[in-house]
Protein backbone atom coordinates (compact mmCIF):
# COMPACT_ATOMS: atom_id res chain seq x y z
CA UNK A 1 0.00 0.00 0.00
CA UNK A 2 2.54 2.47 0.81
CA UNK A 3 4.29 1.73 -2.31
CA UNK A 4 1.65 2.45 -4.27
CA UNK A 5 0.71 5.89 -2.48
CA UNK A 6 4.35 6.84 -2.95
CA UNK A 7 3.66 6.34 -6.23
CA UNK A 8 0.14 8.60 -6.54
CA UNK A 9 2.31 10.87 -4.89
CA UNK A 10 5.01 10.94 -7.38
CA UNK A 11 2.12 11.60 -10.16
CA UNK A 12 0.71 14.24 -8.47
CA UNK A 13 3.61 15.60 -7.86
CA UNK A 14 3.99 15.45 -11.72
CA UNK A 15 1.06 16.57 -12.46
CA UNK A 16 1.36 19.78 -10.60
CA UNK A 17 4.76 20.29 -12.33
CA UNK A 18 3.08 19.80 -15.66
CA UNK A 19 0.40 22.83 -14.23
CA UNK A 20 2.94 25.01 -13.22
CA UNK A 21 4.23 24.64 -16.98
CA UNK A 22 1.30 25.24 -18.58
CA UNK A 23 0.69 28.71 -16.07
CA UNK A 24 4.23 29.60 -16.84
CA UNK A 25 3.62 28.68 -21.11
CA UNK A 26 0.03 30.67 -20.65
CA UNK A 27 1.72 33.79 -19.45
CA UNK A 28 4.47 34.10 -21.82
CA UNK A 29 2.16 33.24 -24.66
CA UNK A 30 0.10 36.18 -23.05
CA UNK A 31 3.23 38.71 -23.06
CA UNK A 32 4.31 37.86 -26.49
CA UNK A 33 0.70 38.44 -27.82
CA UNK A 34 0.49 41.54 -25.74
CA UNK A 35 3.64 43.10 -26.97
CA UNK A 36 2.74 42.13 -30.17
CA UNK A 37 -1.33 44.26 -30.26
CA UNK A 38 -0.07 46.55 -27.21
CA UNK A 39 -2.28 49.00 -28.82
CA UNK A 40 -5.13 47.31 -29.43
CA UNK A 41 -5.13 45.27 -26.55
CA UNK A 42 -5.25 48.28 -24.54
CA UNK A 43 -8.33 49.94 -26.30
CA UNK A 44 -10.24 46.62 -25.76
CA UNK A 45 -9.33 46.05 -22.67
CA UNK A 46 -10.22 49.72 -21.66
CA UNK A 47 -13.87 48.72 -22.99
CA UNK A 48 -14.62 46.68 -20.45
CA UNK A 49 -13.73 49.23 -17.88
CA UNK A 50 -16.37 49.79 -16.14
CA UNK A 51 -16.00 53.87 -14.15
CA UNK A 52 -16.11 53.99 -10.47
CA UNK A 53 -19.58 56.23 -10.63
CA UNK A 54 -21.21 53.33 -12.65
CA UNK A 55 -19.40 50.61 -10.60
CA UNK A 56 -20.57 51.91 -6.99
CA UNK A 57 -24.38 52.45 -8.74
CA UNK A 58 -23.91 48.91 -9.44
CA UNK A 59 -23.17 47.23 -6.20
CA UNK A 60 -25.71 46.13 -3.79
CA UNK A 61 -26.31 47.74 -0.58
CA UNK A 62 -25.29 45.35 1.30
CA UNK A 63 -22.19 44.65 -0.38
CA UNK A 64 -21.36 47.94 -0.01
CA UNK A 65 -21.89 48.28 3.66
CA UNK A 66 -19.59 45.72 4.31
CA UNK A 67 -16.34 47.01 3.74
CA UNK A 68 -15.47 48.17 7.19
CA UNK A 69 -15.71 44.55 8.14
CA UNK A 70 -13.57 43.40 5.57
CA UNK A 71 -11.09 45.90 4.69
CA UNK A 72 -9.61 46.18 8.34
CA UNK A 73 -8.86 42.36 7.58
CA UNK A 74 -5.20 43.97 6.31
CA UNK A 75 -4.43 44.69 9.97
CA UNK A 76 -4.03 40.70 10.81
CA UNK A 77 -2.02 40.21 7.49
CA UNK A 78 0.27 42.24 8.57
CA UNK A 79 0.66 41.40 11.98
CA UNK A 80 1.23 38.16 9.98
CA UNK A 81 3.39 38.46 7.78
CA UNK A 82 5.82 40.87 10.30
CA UNK A 83 5.34 38.04 12.96
CA UNK A 84 6.67 35.05 9.93
CA UNK A 85 9.42 37.29 8.57
CA UNK A 86 10.74 38.02 11.50
CA UNK A 87 10.23 34.14 12.94
CA UNK A 88 12.22 33.26 9.82
CA UNK A 89 14.83 35.57 9.78
CA UNK A 90 15.69 34.60 13.70
CA UNK A 91 14.94 30.92 13.60
CA UNK A 92 15.77 29.65 10.17
CA UNK A 93 19.46 30.03 10.12
CA UNK A 94 19.86 28.72 13.73
CA UNK A 95 17.92 25.83 12.30
CA UNK A 96 19.48 25.43 9.27
CA UNK A 97 16.35 25.47 6.74
CA UNK A 98 16.19 27.41 3.83
CA UNK A 99 13.99 30.88 4.15
CA UNK A 100 11.26 31.21 2.02
CA UNK A 101 11.17 34.11 -0.41
CA UNK A 102 8.51 36.29 -0.08
CA UNK A 103 8.19 37.48 -3.00
CA UNK A 104 7.64 34.05 -4.18
CA UNK A 105 4.40 34.48 -2.29
CA UNK A 106 3.42 37.98 -2.76
CA UNK A 107 2.57 38.74 -6.82
CA UNK A 108 0.29 42.25 -7.16
CA UNK A 109 0.06 41.94 -10.76
CA UNK A 110 -3.49 42.16 -11.59
CA UNK A 111 -3.33 45.35 -11.06
CA UNK A 112 -1.91 46.24 -13.94
CA UNK A 113 -5.10 45.41 -15.21
CA UNK A 114 -6.54 47.97 -17.54
CA UNK A 115 -10.09 47.02 -17.38
CA UNK A 116 -10.33 47.20 -13.42
CA UNK A 117 -11.31 50.55 -12.22
CA UNK A 118 -9.97 52.08 -8.35
CA UNK A 119 -12.17 50.20 -6.42
CA UNK A 120 -11.66 46.84 -8.46
CA UNK A 121 -7.30 47.16 -8.42
CA UNK A 122 -7.82 47.72 -4.51
CA UNK A 123 -10.09 45.28 -3.98
CA UNK A 124 -7.30 42.57 -6.00
CA UNK A 125 -4.19 43.84 -4.06
CA UNK A 126 -6.12 43.25 -0.74
CA UNK A 127 -6.72 39.39 -2.18
CA UNK A 128 -3.34 39.27 -3.70
CA UNK A 129 -1.59 40.49 -0.09
CA UNK A 130 -4.12 38.32 1.93
CA UNK A 131 -3.60 35.19 0.03
CA UNK A 132 -0.11 35.46 -0.57
CA UNK A 133 0.40 36.53 2.95
CA UNK A 134 -1.48 33.00 3.82
CA UNK A 135 0.49 30.61 1.41
CA UNK A 136 3.71 32.47 2.80
CA UNK A 137 2.73 31.70 6.45
CA UNK A 138 1.69 28.20 5.58
CA UNK A 139 5.11 27.39 3.71
CA UNK A 140 7.20 29.08 7.03
CA UNK A 141 4.70 26.86 8.97
CA UNK A 142 5.40 23.62 6.76
CA UNK A 143 9.11 24.17 6.65
CA UNK A 144 9.23 24.65 10.59
CA UNK A 145 6.85 20.95 10.53
CA UNK A 146 9.56 19.48 8.84
CA UNK A 147 11.89 20.00 10.99
CA UNK A 148 10.22 19.97 14.21
CA UNK A 149 7.65 17.04 13.22
CA UNK A 150 7.37 15.63 10.42
CA UNK A 151 5.44 13.08 11.36
CA UNK A 152 2.00 12.34 9.18
CA UNK A 153 -1.22 12.46 11.16
CA UNK A 154 -3.38 8.94 12.14
CA UNK A 155 -6.35 10.07 10.32
CA UNK A 156 -6.42 12.04 6.58
CA UNK A 157 -5.89 15.64 6.64
CA UNK A 158 -7.81 18.02 3.57
CA UNK A 159 -5.54 20.21 1.89
CA UNK A 160 -2.10 19.31 3.08
CA UNK A 161 1.08 20.77 2.12
CA UNK A 162 3.31 19.90 -0.16
CA UNK A 163 5.93 18.66 2.42
CA UNK A 164 3.48 16.74 3.98
CA UNK A 165 3.86 13.32 1.87
CA UNK A 166 7.42 13.44 2.80
CA UNK A 167 6.40 13.09 6.16
CA UNK A 168 7.18 9.72 8.54
CA UNK A 169 3.81 7.73 8.90
CA UNK A 170 2.08 7.84 12.37
CA UNK A 171 3.11 5.40 14.90
CA UNK A 172 6.26 4.35 12.87
CA UNK A 173 8.63 5.22 15.80
CA UNK A 174 12.27 3.68 14.07
CA UNK A 175 11.69 5.56 10.83
CA UNK A 176 11.23 8.76 12.29
CA UNK A 177 14.16 8.13 14.47
CA UNK A 178 16.48 6.41 11.95
CA UNK A 179 15.24 9.12 9.55
CA UNK A 180 14.54 12.52 10.92
CA UNK A 181 18.25 14.24 10.52
CA UNK A 182 17.75 13.42 6.81
CA UNK A 183 14.54 15.11 6.58
CA UNK A 184 15.81 17.95 7.98
CA UNK A 185 17.76 18.43 5.36
CA UNK A 186 15.70 17.47 2.68
CA UNK A 187 14.63 21.40 0.84
CA UNK A 188 15.39 20.88 -1.93
CA UNK A 189 13.38 24.34 -3.23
Amino acid sequence: MKQHLDELLQRIQALQEDVEQEYRQAREDFERRRAALADEFLRTQRRYKIGLLRFLLRTRLLVALTSPVIYPGWIPFLLMDLFVTVYQAICFPIYRIPKVRRGDYLVFDRTDLPYLNLIEKFNCFYCSYGNGVAAYAREVAARTEQYWCPIKYARRIRGAHERYPKFFDYGDAEAFRQGLNRLRRQYED
